[in-house]
């Protein structure tokens, strides 16, 4: 009897236990998806892009009247013609008509160069009325990204669809680092090919199947997975999803498909979106994460 008493009181708190993790699971998550929601709601996130224009060698007029401007601005959120981007011999320089106000890091400004971030060459943004626009650089082309935070699509935004939870899909990573980093190529929706590098191999196992994912790293501080599975074109976006992970530690990685994510081609058509690599295409239905985007 007490022998048996014992094994009850085991059984139980092993059942306490697994109770316990299941509801840390479903809160953890849910937070994680309340934050990604909230990151779209955001007045510079992906549903504000409302435009990408492609520069011409020289001088591009930017405004709302589109009989004097080469560029035009969602009507109505500008002044008719702000000024001017100059391109010569990859340098790109804002010039401000006179009575127009526009700011860099809450600064004004009449004229300034734009800075390239290495890392997704994206230059400083400026300011103007509404509207934040910035530079972008994309292969040997540079295209002014605008930014409407009263774009139809942000103001219309009712939230995303997902797969449930399910801690099954939460699985952890072997990382076999190469001797020295790979260059692996990726195209991007523009037909650009990219030459990124790879750090090293992530090796799993998801519902009895073994996996082999590529990894880049994000500005020194997560691995970025471009994949693409079988729901893709069905339940989930078309092209593939992307996957945010830690870095490895002591040789392992977090990989948590119920964070897969729409790339920022979902929400909109001005995006430059890498795509998965034939290495990153899962011969399987990943049934989790966010679903496409309606």
């Amino acid at each position: 009897m007490k022998s048996r008493t014992c094994w009850s009181v085991v059984i139980f708190f092993a059942l306490l236990t697994t109770s316990f993790g299941q509801s840390s699971f479903l809160t953890e998550a849910r937070k994680w998806r309340e934050k990604r929601e909230a990151d779209l709601k955001a007045e510079d996130s992906w549903l504000t892009v409302a435009g990408l224009f492609w520069l011409k060698e020289g001088v591009t007029t930017i405004g709302t009247d589109a009989s004097a401007v080469d560029i035009v601005l969602p009507a109505g959120s500008v002044a008719l013609q702000v000024g001017s981007l100059e391109l010569a011999n990859g340098t790109v320089t804002l010039k401000v008509n006179d009575s127009v106000v526009v700011t860099v890091k809450d600064k004004p400004v009449r004229e300034f160069v734009m800075k390239f971030d290495d890392a997704n060459k994206t230059s400083d943004a400026f300011q103007v009325g509404s509207l934040k626009l910035s530079v972008i650089k994309r292969a040997n082309r540079y295209g002014l990204r605008v930014r409407d935070k009263n774009s139809p699509q942000r103001l219309a935004f009712k939230g995303l669809h997902w797969f449930p939870a399910r801690s099954s899909y939460r699985v952890v990573a072997t990382f076999v680092p190469y001797p020295e980093p790979r260059e692996m190529k990726i195209m991007n929706v523009l037909g650009d090919e990219l030459k990124e590098k790879v750090p090293g191999t992530l090796i799993f196992t998801l519902n009895g199947k073994k996996f082999e994912l590529r990894p880049i790293v994000e500005d020194e501080k997560k691995l970025f997975i471009i994949f693409k599975d079988a729901t893709a074109g069905k339940t989930t976006y078309p092209a593939g999803r992307y996957l945010y992970a830690d870095l490895p530690k002591d040789g392992k990685v977090v990989l948590d498909f119920n964070r897969a994510e729409n790339p920022p081609c979902a929400f909109t058509k001005f995006a430059t979106c890498p795509l998965p690599p034939r290495q990153n295409i899962m011969k399987m239905a990943i049934n989790a994460g966010e679903m496409n985007y309606k």
